[in-house]
C-alpha cells in the first residue's frame, strides 16, 4: 500500500523544492501544483469558474502518480488546499462537489508536512501575502485545517536543512509503520 504525504502549508515556505527533494531522497515519484501550470499556461489569469478544472487535473495527476509509486508519493498540494485559497482568493466560491471530495480525500493521506511561516518570502506573481500578518493569518489556516479534521501532520520549522531533515525522518516513521 503506497503512502500518500502532502506538503502543505503557506505560500513561500519550501513546500515545492521539499516535495522534490523528498522524492529524489525516497526515488519515488513527486506531484507538482498543478495550479501552477494553469496559471503559466492561462497569463497569470485564473477565475472562481476554473477552480473546478484545477482540482480535476490535481486529483488525476496524483492517482496516475500512484501507480508509478513503490511505498510512497509526495504531494507538493492536495484538494483540502485548493478549497483554502478558493474561500481565501474567491470568497468561497468553489464547487460543492470540490469541498466535498477534499474533506473526503484528505481522509487517505498518510501525513501532512506542514511548513512554517519562518523563513523569508520570496516575491513570486502568484503570491498573494507577503506582509507578515497575512502570512501568519494563512499558517494559522492551515494548522487549524488539518487539527479541525485530526488529520496526522508535523511541523517543519526553521532553516531549509532542518526542515529536510525532519521530513526525512518523518516519513521514515510512516514507512516504518507498515513494514
Amino acid at each position: 500500500m503506497v503512502k500518500r504525504i502532502v506538503i502543505s502549508g503557506a505560500e513561500s515556505t519550501g513546500k515545492s523544492m521539499l516535495a522534490k527533494r523528498l522524492a529524489k531522497h525516497f526515488g519515488e515519484p513527486c506531484v507538482p501544483e498543478y495550479v501552477r501550470e494553469f496559471w503559466d499556461t492561462h497569463d497569470g489569469k485564473i477565475t472562481a469558474e476554473d477552480l473546478g478544472t484545477i482540482a480535476r487535473v490535481q486529483m488525476e495527476t496524483e492517482d496516475e502518480a500512484v501507480k508509478r509509486a513503490k511505498r510512497v508519493l509526495f504531494c507538493d498540494t492536495d484538494l483540502l488546499t485548493n478549497v483554502l485559497w478558493a474561500d481565501i482568493l474567491y470568497g468561497g466560491k468553489c464547487p460543492d462537489w470540490m469541498r466535498t471530495e477534499a474533506d473526503t480525500r484528505c481522509q487517505g493521506y498518510d501525513l501532512y508536512l506542514l511548513c512554517d511561516t519562518d523563513i523569508a518570502f520570496t516575491a513570486d506573481p502568484q503570491r498573494s501575502f507577503p506582509d507578515p500578518e497575512g502570512r501568519a493569518m494563512c499558517r494559522q489556516l492551515w494548522r487549524q485545517t488539518l487539527i479541525a479534521r485530526d488529520l496526522p501532520f508535523v511541523e517543519l520549522r526553521g532553516v531549509y536543512a532542518a526542515r529536510e531533515k525532519r521530513a526525512i525522518e518523518a516519513v521514515e516513521r510512516v514507512l516504518a509503520l507498515s513494514e
